[in-house]
């Protein structure tokens, strides 16, 4: 089922419950009731609970599309790192260089297909990535420069392969959900609390009123979504991408 169907499935159900919710209560409610006697207290606590969870909001959203974004960062640093190694080589004897290549388009080749979709389907990198990216090390580290021009690049191309292993940690790190579960826990009881308030201010059965209800309901069962969505940064809809892997090496995919 696609995502934006759930949204959709779940902004609906929002606005149906509260919907529901409302007019069930309404017909308990006698002709002699009036909603203006509703506590003053009872207001200002609606007012100051839709605040605090508006600020709870845009910190949960702030931080998952913050890690979204560091992904994506680890992503393109790896890349470039790689595409540093694969030009550097250039100054190696061409035996040596051809292998270092080989071996670096074959580690891209495999992030951008069978580990990119690991990452997606079960949030964890591959036993094969890690061998290969260590063939590379290997294929830089074993080799003993032949003259001064070869030595002064063996430095740069140690210091490119560290980079992007640390990238791929780093990338390994970010592959599962950021938002611990008690978080979970305190927006979920945060939207409750925050719409069941609306109960609170009796309501009356009005066509303005009801649609401003369901609207505030859909609203905020758009706002969970899209942390729920963000949550998980290379796994989910607006998820970082291989892209910066592409544009460098674009016979990889």
């Amino acid at each position: 089922m696609s995502e934006w169907l759930v949204l959709a499935l779940a902004m609906v159900a929002a606005c149906a419950i509260v919907l529901a919710v409302q007019v069930l209560q309404q017909r308990r409610i006698g002709d002699d009731d009036d909603p203006s006697e509703t506590p003053d207290v009872i207001e200002y606590m609606t007012m100051m609970i839709g605040v605090v969870y508006a600020i709870v909001l845009g910190l949960a959203i702030a931080g998952v599309w913050e890690a979204r974004s560091a992904a994506q960062d680890h992503v393109r640093n790896e890349a470039q790192a790689l595409h540093e190694i694969h030009e550097r080589v250039r100054v190696y004897p061409p035996a040596v260089r051809d292998r270092i290549r080989a071996d670096v388009d074959t580690y891209v080749s495999h992030v951008v297909t069978t580990e990119w979709h690991t990452m997606r389907t079960k949030g964890e990198l591959t036993d094969k990535g890690t061998q290969l990216l260590d063939k590379v090390r290997h294929d830089v580290t074993d080799y003993v420069p032949k003259n001064d021009f070869e030595a002064q690049a063996y430095q740069p191309l140690l210091d490119q392969v560290t980079a992007a292993d640390d990238a791929r940690n780093a990338r390994a790190d970010s592959t599962g959900a950021t938002m611990p579960g008690v978080v979970w826990f305190g927006l979920i009881t945060g939207a409750l609390v925050t719409i069941g308030m609306i109960f609170a201010l009796q309501i009356r059965r009005t066509p303005r009123e009801l649609i401003l209800a369901g609207l505030f309901s859909a609203l905020i069962a758009f706002l969970l979504f899209l942390i729920w969505d963000f949550d998980a940064p290379y796994s989910r809809g607006v998820a970082a991408t291989a892209q910066p892997f592409l544009m460098l090496f674009p016979g990889a995919g």
